[in-house]
């Protein structure tokens, strides 16, 4: 059953790209080899492979691993799992919002209580690396897989891991008992009748909702885009901590339209047996996150962050994603794509070509300032408990 409702949601969401944009730990049973490494140009296998054997060494003489993970926690914890059972490093993860990431290792001042820095959205990491927050002067082999050049820091601060697109999850049942039609567009979401169902993440503390004010400005051009926020938000319900957050409440109806990563809404769908979730990628265009891992500057394992930045980029680390509720599309060329969001018709290439990485990287912090300052610092729906 489940199976035949994917199907055919996967067909309303193609119809819709057409008319459109143009804690708990999980590991595999059985042992899993160690994350093949790709040798840099001009290096033979046999020059590589004597590196990578020093490095496995030194991060086992070490011992241990610090995690911070943006992504959802059952991936956060069966990649962190899987880590430890490969190489016998006791690894310890916590699960942060990626907005709630570089203000923690901020306040720690050059003493980071972690290591390395694990999925979310690349915005956060963008702010964290201008502070810098970040290390970057170790370049992983595996690196050499990535798809695309947007999905690696052109300073080698984060490496991607994999990508997800922008859009809306809605639910079917509420919006025909209030006799509404779905919204297709983002300037659909200002119309009057939609005022107090729609819910985001909190701008301040998620990289998605920072994702959305990039794309509103880059789309719409700076101050149209602000002011489009500001109109926004008198249709806003909730606004949560977690770009995820949304996604969580569409299906039980508390939350009738949601803004976010439609990979999140595959997980309600698929995993949760919420089969009134309806997928929207927006008809005036959309832009998709990269989701990075990136070791901490003054990290105290070394060598074992440098390891698990090459495990984080095999497919060894990444295809446990979809086997943990996480559907994103993969970045590597050595990894298999999950067959859940081929399903959907979820293709990062179809999402809009303008969107300036570049940009946001270096002016997201501005532009979520200007859009509080707009909406005069926010009220009680941006408080972060």
């Amino acid at each position: 059953m489940k199976k035949a409702i994917a199907l055919a949601l996967a067909l309303v969401l193609a119809l819709g790209m057409l008319a459109g944009c143009g804690g708990k730990e999980s590991a595999p049973s059985a042992p899993a080899p160690a994350p093949e490494t790709t040798a840099p140009a001009g290096n033979d296998a046999s020059a590589e492979a004597d590196p990578m054997a020093e490095l496995i060494t030194a991060a086992k003489a070490e011992g241990e691993l610090v995690v911070y993970g943006s992504c959802e926690e059952d991936y956060l914890s069966a990649a962190c799992a899987n880590f430890e059972r490969l190489y016998g490093i006791k690894t310890q993860y916590q699960r942060l919002s990626t907005g709630e990431v570089p203000t923690k290792i901020e306040e720690e001042n050059g003493n980071p209580s972690a290591d390395v820095w694990f999925g979310g959205t690349n915005n956060p990491y963008d702010t964290a690396a201008a502070k810098g927050l970040l290390d970057n002067s170790y370049a992983p082999a595996n690196a050499s897989h990535l798809t695309k050049d947007i999905y690696k820091d052109p300073d080698g601060y984060w490496y991607g891991i994999y990508t997800g697109i922008l859009g809306f999850m809605v639910n079917t049942v509420e919006l025909e008992r209030l006799g509404l039609a779905a919204p297709q567009s983002w300037d659909d979401l200002l119309k009057p009748e939609y005022q107090g169902l729609i819910w985001l993440s909190n701008y301040n503390t998620a990289g998605t909702a920072k994702l959305v004010v990039n794309t509103m400005l880059q789309m719409k051009g700076h101050d149209a885009g602000i002011q489009y926020l500001v109109d926004l938000d008198k249709n806003i319900q909730v606004y949560t901590k977690s770009g995820s957050g949304p996604s969580k409440n569409v299906g039980t109806g508390e939350c009738v339209i949601g803004i976010g990563f439609l990979h999140d809404g595959i997980t309600q769908i698929v995993d949760n047996g919420y089969d009134n979730i309806q997928l929207i990628i927006p008809a005036d265009g959309t832009s998709c996150e990269v989701g990075p891992v990136a070791i901490f500057k003054g990290a105290k394992h070394q060598a074992a962050a440098r390891l698990f930045m090459e495990y984080a980029l095999s497919p060894e680390c990444v295809e446990l994603g979809a086997d943990n509720g996480s559907y994103q599309f993969l970045v590597i060329d050595n990894a298999n794509q999950p067959q859940q969001a081929i399903d959907f018709g979820l293709d990062p290439d179809l999402v809009w070509d303008g969107y300036d990485f570049a940009d946001a990287a270096q002016n997201t912090a501005q532009y979520v300032e200007e859009v509080m300052e707009a909406l005069n610092g926010g009220d009680d729906r941006f408080k972060v408990e």
